[in-house]
């Protein structure tokens, strides 16, 4: 019931490079921000994560496309201060995104839902100008993500085919924590199974246990490692796109 050779190597590099990325967390990174159109001003269900309608609405739609901040999946579900540095027209707190999408514009680390980008305004008429601005200068510095009253989700992704092939992606994830591995516990083998990451936030395998399944998920933060397992698991008879609470909730 352990990770395997490879994974614990890659643990532990996580390890001895975590301090070193800590250091800056707390700390505003200067860049720029941009914002793209949606008919609701909401975010968009199809972005890169792989987060669906979560994508869209989750944070009331305060969500954001990244560049580098992307790291190939591992940033999704990610949270970020962001305030802009115009003093006529910007708030001084600005907003409190979350990871969604991966995207690039003109020297922009973030790219915001349009609701999003009208919370770096300190009034509906400064918003107006932001927009007209187009690209606005910012600071950044990630921060945990809070959603009040929430256990971590895991929904079955709607490419998932009942029973050979299993693609999870999983929401909800309060703290500040990445994602590192997600494992399914083989009943039939006695054994935990690492799923692989198919892209950004969706973990998948084939031919999974055929009962009910149990989820274990390694997390890490600014104080290490962290395992959570959830007991309440997704059922032998799962479907494609239904989500299932468990029981772990993240601070």
């Amino acid at each position: 019931m352990e990770f395997s050779l490879k994974h614990k190597i890659c643990f532990l590099c996580i390890m001895v490079l975590l301090p070193a990325l800590c250091t800056s967390q707390g700390t505003f990174t200067s860049s720029r921000a941009t914002y793209y159109g949606s008919p609701d001003c909401y975010g968009t269900p199809t972005g890169a994560c792989g987060y669906g309608e979560y994508g869209r609405t989750v944070n009331d739609g305060q969500v954001s496309a990244v560049a580098r901040l992307y790291r190939d999946g591992t940033g999704c579900g990610a949270c970020y201060q962001v305030r802009c540095s115009d003093p006529q027209h910007c708030s001084s707190d600005g907003l409190n995104a979350v990871v969604t999408d991966h995207g690039e514009g003109d020297r922009t680390d973030f790219i915001f839902s349009r609701r999003a980008y009208a919370k770096l305004a300190s009034n509906p008429a400064a918003a107006e100008r932001l927009f007209a601005y187009g690209v606005v200068e910012i600071e950044y510095r990630r921060i945990p993500c809070r959603f009040a009253g929430n256990n971590v989700v895991v929904k079955v992704h709607e490419n998932s085919k009942f029973p050979g092939y299993l693609a999870i992606v999983i929401q909800y994830v309060a703290g500040q924590y990445d994602i590192t591995a997600v494992e399914l516990w083989q009943e039939d083998a006695q054994q935990w199974r690492v799923m692989r990451r198919a892209y950004g936030a969706v973990w998948d395998t084939t031919n999974p246990t055929s009962g009910a399944i149990i989820v274990r998920i390694l997390l890490s933060g600014s104080a290490g490692l962290k395992l959570v397992q959830s007991n309440k698991a997704i059922p032998g008879d799962w479907k494609a796109g239904v989500s299932y609470e468990t029981d772990i909730q993240l601070n």
